[in-house]
């Protein structure tokens, strides 16, 4: 039995509660629900996580990405796992999906509606505080079982004492050089990283707002991929 097999039912009851609560407004806390992304120039969603969120107001969506949750996340047509795959070549040849078990401890996940990027916070295993991270991609689409967005390769860490440095630069040239990312495109994401940076400089929402305190509560269940993820 494979995982998206074993995950079927739970999922799809949990994507019908998902619906349900979608389309009254928000989702309460504890909803299961589908973080996706659509493959970059073709529109189809390629990456999807399951995620339980955890506050949905019409400020903030914040959602947990539990360990152990099953994903699916693209890779190389002949298995090659993307990160592997010479930058030269790597959003040039075919791919296709496949299904991947969230490691680490998890991540929390926080979007603002109409910003072009999410915050996502990271913990070390004795959940010691990481990093927060900036994740720059189009403003979410909420539908009634989750939300969608793409990714737009740049990112930015952010550490504890304020630092911060850019992540993914070489990905986000060879995206432009892959026809990936348009000129028109590009001068968007990097004025989207600007406005980012200054929200740092600031400290403003949500680093000063003590997400990295925040705890999983211990009841929740580990969403489950519903066969028609890709809806």
């Amino acid at each position: 039995m494979t995982a998206e097999t074993a995950g079927a039912t739970a999922g799809a009851t949990a994507g019908r509660a998902g619906r349900a609560a979608g389309d009254a407004g928000h989702w309460a806390p504890g909803t299961q629900i589908l973080w996706r992304y659509r493959a970059n120039g073709a529109g189809h969603p390629h990456i999807c996580r399951p995620v339980t969120v955890v506050r949905d107001t019409p400020d903030l969506l914040a959602a947990w990405v539990a360990p152990g949750t099953v994903c699916v996340k693209p890779e190389l047509a002949d298995g090659t796992p993307v990160h592997r795959e010479p930058l030269a070549t790597r959003y040039t040849k075919p791919r296709r999906t496949v299904l991947s078990c969230w490691f680490g401890t998890g991540v929390l996940k926080l979007a603002r509606p109409g910003e072009p990027w999410s915050v996502w916070l990271f913990w070390e295993r004795d959940w010691q505080f990481k990093n927060w991270y900036v994740n720059l991609e189009e403003p979410r689409r909420r539908w009634a079982g989750g939300i969608d967005s793409e990714d737009h390769f740049l990112d930015i860490a952010v550490y504890p004492d304020r630092r911060w440095e850019w992540r993914d630069e070489d990905e986000f040239a060879a995206a432009q050089h892959a026809g990936l990312v348009d000129e028109a495109l590009a001068a968007r994401v990097r004025a989207a990283g600007r406005a980012a940076v200054e929200r740092i400089a600031d400290w403003d929402s949500p680093f000063r707002d003590g997400w990295e305190n925040w705890r999983p509560e211990p009841h929740w269940p580990v969403p489950r991929l519903p066969r028609d993820w890709d809806r």
